[in-house]
Parts: C-alpha cells; structure tokens; sequence
C-alpha cells in the first residue's frame, strides 16, 4: 500500500477515535452499573477515562498493524538516522528543550494578558484522580498517536514538499488548534515545532515520542500533586521572608 493511503487510512482512525470516545463515554455513562457511592461528576468522570482508554488502545492497535505491515511507511528522510542510543538520549534532551519552549510560550502569553494554566490540563489531571485509567492515554497513547499524526504524517507530508520551517509551522500549528484552547495557541505550538525539530534531528519517529511521554508524564505527576507541591512552596516562601526578616 501507498503510503499516502496509509496516512489517509490512519487520519481516518484518528478522527474516527477523536469523535468515538464521545459517544462511547456518553453510552457508559447512560448504561453501565455505576457504584453508588459516587457522584454523577465522579461516574462522568469515570466514563469520560475508560471511554478514552478504550478508544486509544484500538487506535493504537489499528496504528501498529499497519506499521508493521508497511515497513516503508515510517522513514522519510534520506540521510542516515541516529541510533537507538542517540536517538533515545535525544529524547530526554528533547524533554527540557520543550519544558523550556513552554515556559517561554508562558512568559510572551503573559505579555499580552494571558492568563496562565490549560483547562483542558486541570480537567483531565481531576479525572485523573477520579480514574487512574486516564494515565495510560494521556503518558503512553497520547504521544504514540499524535506524533504519528502530527509529526510523521503531517510534518512528514509536507517537509517532502517543502522545507523544514515550513512543514514544522504547519503541523505545529494544526497540533495547537487540536487541543481547543486558542488563547494558548503558542503554548502548543511550542512543543510542536520543538518535537518536529527532534523527529528532523535524529530522522526517527522515537525521539519525539519519548521527549512527549515524558512531557506529559511530568505535568501528570505534578498536576496530582499540585497541593504537596505548594505547600513546599509555600514553606520556602515563609522561609525566604524569615531570613529577610533575620538580615
């Protein structure tokens, strides 16, 4: 198969998993024999979780057979790729690089009145806590499927056409508007055009994907552990004054 289908193909199960989970967390949420004990938040909670969980592994699973059976599929670019080691170690680079990228985004947004946080971030990290399940979409398939999409398929499509610049722009700018929070528009697009700059350094689809996991590996744990976190912040903030006070 060509591999313009299989992108065609692919997109199409992404889009069909997009719009499915919708429907599928609404169908558990309507039918299934929820405990009691819970609150009508914490059941759509639950089932917004286990309907995304189900909806990506298929997703996942429908991704990894056709890269399996199209092994020509994955490589775009015609220089030699890193090893697995650099490719790997390009990965955790890769995590402070986009860590920085954001704060960066952070600080320019604020110029211009932004307020800080994602509610798309603060909503998932509470049903997180409601259902763990979550976990495993947000830190493991989240970053396989969207750096197949956005990064081999659109980044890849389009840099075959054109350029570097070109194609990182544009599939980072269609990866901004995905997550549906325009006002943060250059707080996506950060990660974005930095993760297409890892595919294109090391030309494997690996890097980005672990620089991403670990990406949102970290906001997860510190999104459910926001209160311990600033509790110590502000017991260093009391300590600052004391020793101000002291000199």
């Amino acid at each position: 198969m060509k591999n313009w289908k299989i992108s065609l193909w692919l997109l199409a199960a992404y889009t069909v998993m997009q719009i499915g989970s919708i429907y599928l967390g609404q169908g558990l949420f309507n039918n299934l024999p929820w405990n009691e004990q819970y609150s009508e938040k914490d059941i759509a909670y639950r089932a917004s979780a286990w309907s995304l969980f189900i909806s990506n592994a298929l997703a996942a699973i429908v991704f990894i057979l056709f890269i399996v059976r199209n092994k020509k599929f994955l490589p775009i670019f015609k220089e030699k790729k890193a090893t697995t080691g650099n490719a790997i170690l390009w990965g955790f680079i890769g995590f402070f690089l986009v860590m920085g990228g954001q704060m960066l985004a952070a600080a320019i947004e604020s110029l211009f009145g932004i307020t800080p946080g994602s509610d798309n971030t603060a909503v998932l990290s509470e049903i997180a806590k409601v259902s763990p399940i979550i976990i495993i979409s947000i830190v493991v398939f989240a970053p396989f499927l969207e750096e197949i999409v956005f990064r081999r398929i659109l980044f890849g499509g389009v840099y075959q056409k054109t350029n570097f610049w070109i194609a990182a722009i544009v599939s980072a700018l269609i990866f901004a508007a995905m997550h549906n929070e325009f006002e943060h528009l250059l707080m996506y697009m950060a990660p974005g055009l930095i993760f297409s700059y890892l595919y294109y350094r090391t030309k494997r689809l690996l890097t980005p994907i672990i620089a991403h996991l670990l990406m949102n590996g970290f906001v997860v744990i510190a999104q459910l552990n926001f209160d311990k976190l600033q509790k110590y912040i502000d017991e260093l903030e009391s300590l600052k004054q004391a020793i101000i006070f002291f000199f």
